[in-house]
């Protein structure tokens, strides 16, 4: 990957990027209420099990094939996998989370005039992964490349949401990342060699500490 391509990757996973990513802990907030998440070795289960049941069976296959869509510029299966994504949001709560970031998106992307939100803004708007998939074909970021980085952002998030919420030292935060951070690669592998019949995943657990934050007393984060 050349220079520039690594820098523009570094852009979009960058965690200063204006769409609200830290605001959301998707359950695992609701999951340390509850006493099922209280050590970061308990952290480390539950990213992993979401790694390799949702991130490499949904996200990642989905974002693969979304740039793909992007380079094409085939609006209708984009459409077809925004609208799939929708679907395997298992509660209100992450969809709202899904459709906030890509709004939140869309307006950045905007700003760095990125073609795609000019002429589908409707897409964007709807799916946080396709505004990532779009930036990602515009600048010309491989697309395995991409998805690692997607992953990436996403498992430093929720490790540092684990480290506020538990909470955990920074220095275990950064432990756990270096742990986990091969399965990266590993999802973006089991991800390309997906085949369409079989993205979806169930993950109970999640589902559950999702649908329960909605009514949580007190807690700081979105979903």
């Amino acid at each position: 990957m050349g220079d520039l391509n690594l820098i523009r990757l570094l852009h979009l996973v960058s965690p200063s990027l204006p769409t609200g990513a830290y605001s959301y802990s998707q359950g695992l907030e609701w999951a340390v209420e509850a006493g099922w998440v209280n050590s970061d070795d308990e952290l480390a289960a539950w990213l992993t099990d979401l790694l390799e049941n949702s991130l490499a069976r949904v996200d990642l296959p989905l974002l693969l094939r979304m740039q793909t869509a992007c380079r094409q510029e085939d609006e209708q299966s984009l459409s077809r996998w925004c609208r799939l994504l929708l679907a395997c949001r298992e509660t209100d709560e992450l969809r709202m989370e899904e459709m906030n970031r890509g709004r939140a998106l869309l307006s950045l992307l905007r700003e760095l005039d990125i073609d795609h939100a000019r002429h589908w803004p409707h897409l964007l708007a709807s799916c946080q992964v396709a505004g990532f998939a779009c930036a990602a074909a515009h600048w010309r970021i491989p697309a395995t490349q991409a998805a690692a980085g997607y992953g990436w952002a996403w498992l430093e998030n929720q490790v540092v949401a684990g480290i506020k919420i538990i909470p955990l030292g920074q220095s275990q935060g950064q432990r756990i990342l270096l742990r986990l951070g091969h399965l990266v690669t590993t999802a973006v592998d089991r991800a390309a060699a997906l085949p369409e019949e079989e993205i979806g995943a169930s993950c109970q657990a999640l589902a559950l500490a999702s649908s329960l934050h909605e009514d949580q007393y007190t807690r700081l984060y979105r979903s």
